[in-house]
C-alpha cells in the first residue's frame, strides 16, 4: 500500500529535497506541501495523508500548534494523520510538548536520506521514532523540569501485568522490539503483543507516548 505524505516546512529547498527523495520510493507518494503550519493543516485536511513531515519552527503557525490541530481535530473532522516532527537541533524546547500532543516522533533534518525514508515507513506503520540524541535530551529535560511522578499515571500502572510493566520499562529505556525480546528471552511477536496490550490498557497511541507515560508515572527515573 502506498504511503501518502505531505511536507510542511518554511524552506522551499527543504521541501523540494525531501519531496524528490521520498517520491523516488515506490511505496511513498508525496501528495502535497506547505510553507507554514496553517497551510499545512489545510493541505492535510484536503489530501488526507498518512504521514505529515512537520517542521518545528515556522512563521504564521509553528509546527507544535499545527500538530495539535491535526492530532486533536475539531468535531466533524475524522482524519488524523501520523505526524513526524522535523528539527534542525537536537535541543528543542518543543520536543516534550509535541510528543505529549501525539506526534509520533522527531527526526533531525541533517539525518541521512535513508533515515528519512525509514522514518516515514516506521511512522506510517504505527510505530514511534525518536532520534537517539532527541531521546537523550527528552530524558534530560524531564529530569530537570518534571521530577515528581503524577499520581494519576502511577495508579493506571496497576492495570498492567508484571510482564507488561517490564516491557513498558524497556520501551522507555529505548530498546527496540528485538532488543526487548532478547532481554526477556521472548519471541519478537510476543513482545509486539505485550506492547499492543500496554498501549490499549493505558490509552496510548504509540511508543513515544509510552516513553512519556513511563517517566510521568515514576516507573522509570531519568538516569536510573
Amino acid at each position: 500500500m502506498t504511503i501518502r505524505v505531505i511536507i510542511v516546512d518554511d524552506q522551499a529547498m527543504v521541501r523540494a529535497g525531501f519531496a524528490a527523495l521520498l517520491s523516488a520510493q515506490a511505496d511513498i507518494d508525496v501528495v502535497g506541501e506547505a510553507p507554514d503550519g496553517r497551510q499545512g493543516i489545510e493541505v492535510s485536511r484536503r489530501t488526507h495523508p498518512d504521514v505529515v513531515l512537520m517542521d518545528v519552527r515556522m512563521p504564521e503557525m509553528d509546527g507544535l500548534a499545527a500538530a495539535r490541530a491535526l492530532l486533536e481535530p475539531p468535531v466533524g473532522v475524522v482524519h488524523r494523520p501520523r505526524v513526524l516532527m522535523l528539527t534542525t537541533f537536537d535541543v528543542d524546547d518543543y520536543v516534550y510538548e509535541a510528543l505529549r500532543a501525539g506526534a509520533s516522533g522527531f527526526l533531525l533534518k541533517d539525518a541521512p536520506p535513508a533515515d528519512l525514508i525509514s522514518a516515514v515507513r516506521v511512522v506510517a506503520a504505527g510505530e514511534a521514532l525518536l532520534a537517539p540524541s532527541v531521546t537523550r535530551r527528552l530524558i534530560a529535560d524531564f529530569a530537570q523540569q518534571r521530577p515528581a511522578p503524577r499520581k494519576d499515571r502511577s495508579l493506571r500502572l496497576k492495570g498492567l501485568t508484571p510482564r507488561e510493566t517490564e516491557v513498558l520499562e524497556l520501551i522507555a529505556r529505548g530498546l527496540s522490539n528485538q532488543e526487548i525480546a532478547e532481554h526477556l528471552i521472548l519471541a519478537e511477536q510476543t513482545v509486539k503483543t505485550h506492547i499492543g496490550r500496554v498501549l490499549a490498557k493505558l490509552g496510548l497511541r504509540d511508543r513515544a507516548q509510552a516513553v512519556i507515560f513511563a517517566y510521568e508515572s515514576g516507573l522509570v527515573a531519568p538516569g536510573g
